[in-house]
């Protein structure tokens, strides 16, 4: 998943932000095609991680532990819960897919991005091994992680607007 040479810079139109709420409460998604497709291509490649091996570490975040240290529990806990959490992610991904085109969604689709969108933030964040320290830091072109970094950066952007764009 590689973030384009703009990564983390918005196109959007006028100077405007890139989500905003409209007077009537949904949320207007001022994004350009290439921000479109780099959102696309991130969404798609959380899909993919989860039908693979969902013992991945990155994934880790997604599925905690609820019985740590006790492990029948954990596995009954698993065993009931589990297949009900992932498919609720595929789900999300599934519906901020089909919306990814729209000029306005409205707050219930707002906040299915939301969620989406921390989830792909989580990985990504896992991945990369983001601390808290990291993140005020200005990127190194010379990272081998820095297109990444700059796409959790920009993901983690859009995020707060997408929370100011639902929030009262």
């Amino acid at each position: 998943m590689a973030c384009g040479p703009r990564c983390g810079e918005s196109e959007a139109v006028s100077g405007r932000l890139p989500i905003e709420r409209t007077a009537e409460g949904d949320v207007r998604v001022w994004l350009s095609g290439g921000e479109r497709a780099l959102i696309r291509e991130a969404f798609a490649h959380l899909h993919e991680r989860l039908q693979g091996d969902l013992d991945d570490p990155a994934l880790e975040r997604l599925f905690p532990l609820a019985y740590e240290n006790a492990p029948e529990d954990e596995a009954e806990y698993r065993r009931l819960t589990h297949h009900e959490l992932l498919a609720s992610r595929m789900e999300a991904l599934r519906m901020v897919e089909k919306t990814l085109d729209e000029a306005t969604i409205d707050q219930a689709q707002a906040g299915v991005w939301l969620g989406a969108m921390n989830d792909l933030r989580l990985v990504l964040g896992t991945e990369l091994d983001v601390t808290e320290d990291a993140l005020g830091l200005p990127l190194d072109r010379a990272d081998p992680k820095a297109r990444e970094l700059a796409l959790y950066t920009y993901l983690s952007w859009l995020q707060e607007l997408l929370v100011e764009a639902v929030s009262p």
